[in-house]
């Protein structure tokens, strides 16, 4: 017991000693220069002559000692009876040994002199001759790189001890310390849930985990336990790191984000001690969350052989975060989420149920979700009435969360360009244009013929797809330079759940067309079609190998996941008839391509020519030309669905109204006619009491 306590005492009573500061000896270093300099500028022991008066001097008998250098210059000591002399008043304040220096013409005119002044009998002091001492170089060459390697050393040293926040430090001394961010209660991000449109299902997970933090017993007192991990799939952009910030916004409870690469050093164990030290903070923390984003720079697959590129020290560090996720060892309280767009290629061990409970997908945003995403994006923008959301929407398929707020980004700096004070609708389709075509290239030089043969191009691309039924529907088309393009065509894609054989051989037809248009009306065929044929032989090959649409190979898919393997999972003969099948794919509806134009000459002409004159046509410009498309896009029978279905709410809701209404009007007549005849009660009662007490008077008296 009195052990203890004298431990416990002892422990306590530590002085703790200060840290030696550098910076104090640097400041005494710097007074002992400022002094030495002050005291040597005070002495005034040295007094700078010519040499005539150097002469006189000796001839004088003022001197007693004389030191020539190999520079010509020269000392000489005066006499002490003779200060007063030589320095006048300053004759005070010389120090012990008061001296003048010179500059002798040359060493043998100095000898000569003193010699003939010796055998005059002035001068009968002694002669020296030595050689200049150069201290400044003396002090470079030796004492400066022996401060400079100090200094380095220090600087090292300060830099390997040195701290890095929570969790460990930036320095050699702390590299296997955690480097992940901690986020305490009340001091997290600001966003919140408010702030990540659509993606309503995602949420709807990531909030059930944040709730099981908050209200555990709601859980726990059915039977249930609490979810060891969730990881965020999905392609870059959707909101992967937006749904972690908001749960670090809601939850409140610690926080830990790092990434993957954190994890990765160029010591070895360091990896795996990171992991041990996160999941030490963690617990102390717990109940907590631990965010990893982009898992997959740590959570790759393990390899099968050495030979195949195997890394010791990642699988080290992926080895110990499976342990610690679930091992012997209770994580009790810990939530870790992760997110990656590499889902493929994570280690399987990584992905099972105990570790991460749940895979939640975070997809590309849908035609309603854009219209969320461009509300909370255009919050902050100063937009006017032109603006149209759903257009927007429309026009954006296949656009991330991140895609679209570039977009208002963007259209927002258009519009200050031009010097408007709100951003209209035209600033956010230049900005759609901008991001999808690239920067226009108005400057770009182009011949007559050139622009024709662009024109005739595009113009061909714009008239198939206006009149194939399942080709994308088309917006504009421009000859302007975008990017690295000479021209472009916009168009509207199907954002199609299934898509067909049909509709995939429309789409080929409608980006073969401006090649076929050259070749039918120019006669030649040029480079300006590259992107339109490794678009359509891309598509060819995944319809015949991957997706089974050839006559000759149906219903077979080759496509292989494994990423170590070096073989085709078909032989020679079927890559040759997978090559013949592309080829006769193509051929057909290039054909077709040429064969649809030729039909509808004239209008294409005309297109082409009003491309020529214009230089950007839209589709109200086409439909002028074609006539109406008689079919509907699927975006545009989402809409007149959605519109419909909203109609027959409104006039359901409308229908209730009015039926309350009726049963108001018909309880507020029924509650008048109660009031109207209830007076006349009252008043037929009033009369029989009368007449009952009239009767009843003479009786009484």
């Amino acid at each position: 017991m009195d052990n203890n306590i004298n431990k416990k005492n002892a422990g306590n009573n530590k002085v703790n000693m200060p840290k030696f500061n550098l910076n104090w000896l640097y400041m005494i270093i710097l007074m002992m220069l400022v002094g030495l300099w002050l005291t040597n500028e005070n002495s005034a022991s040295t007094k700078d002559v010519s040499y005539d008066e150097f002469q006189r001097y000796v001839q004088q008998g003022y001197i007693s000692r004389v030191v020539g250098y190999d520079d010509n210059s020269v000392e000489a000591y005066i006499k002490a009876q003779h200060v007063g002399n030589v320095f006048g008043n300053d004759s005070s304040r010389v120090g012990r040994n008061p001296m003048i220096t010179t500059e002798a013409p040359s060493r043998e005119s100095l000898g000569d002199f003193l010699q003939k002044e010796k055998d005059e009998a002035h001068f009968d002091g002694s002669i020296t001759y030595e050689k200049r001492t150069n201290y400044m170089s003396l002090i470079l060459w030796n004492v400066v790189p022996i401060l400079f390697i100090v200094g380095f050393w220090m600087f090292l040293m300060r830099r390997m001890n040195g701290g890095g926040g929570v969790g460990g430090g930036g320095g050699i001394f702390n590299v296997g310390k955690s480097k992940a961010q901690l986020f305490e209660k009340g001091t997290g991000t600001k966003v919140t849930f408010k702030d990540v449109a659509g993606l309503a299902e995602a949420k709807q997970e990531v909030e059930e985990i944040v709730e099981f933090l908050k209200e555990p017993q709601k859980y726990t007192e059915l039977g249930g336990k609490i979810p060891k991990g969730a990881l965020l799939v999905g392609p870059p952009g959707t909101g992967k790191t937006l749904l972690a910030k908001a749960v670090a916004g809601e939850a409140n409870v610690p926080f830990f984000s790092l990434a993957g690469s954190d994890f990765v050093e160029m010591f070895v164990g360091v990896g795996a001690s990171r992991v041990r030290d996160l999941f030490r903070q963690a617990k102390e923390k717990a109940p907590c969350i631990i965010f990893i984003d982009e898992i997959d720079a740590v959570g790759r697959a393990r390899s099968k052989a050495a030979a195949m590129g195997g890394n010791d020290e990642r699988e080290n560090t992926l080895n110990q975060l499976l342990t610690e996720m679930d091992g012997f060892g209770s994580n009790s309280g810990i939530i870790i989420l992760a997110a990656t767009n590499r889902v493929d290629v994570l280690d399987k061990a990584l992905l099972r149920a105990g570790r991460f409970d749940r895979q939640i997908h975070v997809d590309l945003p849908d035609l309603n979700e854009r219209k969320e995403v461009f509300g909370v994006h255009l919050r902050p923008i100063k937009i006017d009435d032109t603006v149209d959301v759903d257009l927007l929407a429309r026009q954006t398929p296949g656009f991330s969360g991140a895609d679209i707020a570039n977009v208002c980004n963007e259209a927002a700096l258009i519009a200050a360009r031009h010097g408007k004070k709100f951003v209209g609708k035209q600033d956010f389709l230049d900005a759609v244009d901008r991001i999808v075509g690239g920067l226009e290239k108005k400057t770009k030089i182009t011949t007559e013929e050139e622009r024709r043969s662009i024109a005739i191009h595009e113009a061909g691309h714009a008239s198939i797809s206006w009149l194939l039924q399942y080709a994308n529907p088309l917006i504009k088309v421009t000859i302007v330079p975008r990017g690295r393009a000479l021209g472009a065509a916009w168009y509207l894609p199907e954002e199609r759940q299934i898509t067909t054989k049909e509709q995939m051989l429309d789409e080929m037809c409608a980006t073969l067309g401006g090649r076929a248009a050259e070749d039918l009306f120019l006669g030649r065929i040029s480079t300006g079609a590259m992107n339109d044929l490794e678009r359509v032989t891309k598509q060819a090959y995944g319809m015949i190998a991957y997706l089974g649409m050839s006559e000759k190979l149906p219903n077979l898919c080759y496509y292989n996941n494994d990423e170590y393997s070096f073989n085709r999972p078909y032989s020679e003969k079927t890559a040759e008839l997978i090559d013949e099948e592309v080829k006769r794919m193509v051929n057909e509806q290039y054909e077709r391509a040429k064969k649809i134009l030729s039909e509808h000459k004239e209008g294409h002409n005309q297109l082409a020519q009003q491309l020529i004159e214009k230089e950007v046509i839209f589709a109200e410009d086409v439909e002028h030309i074609f006539g109406k498309r008689p079919w509907a896009s699927r975006s545009e029978e989402i809409i007149t669905a959605n519109q419909t279905s909203k109609e027959l709410k409104e006039a359901a809701e409308e229908e209730s109204k009015k039926a309350e209404e009726a049963v108001k009007e018909v309880k507020e007549q029924q509650k008048a006619n109660q009031s109207s005849d209830a007076p006349k009660e009252a008043d037929g009662q009033k009369e029989d009491k009368k007449e009952n007490n009239e009767n009843q008077e003479p009786t009484q008296a």
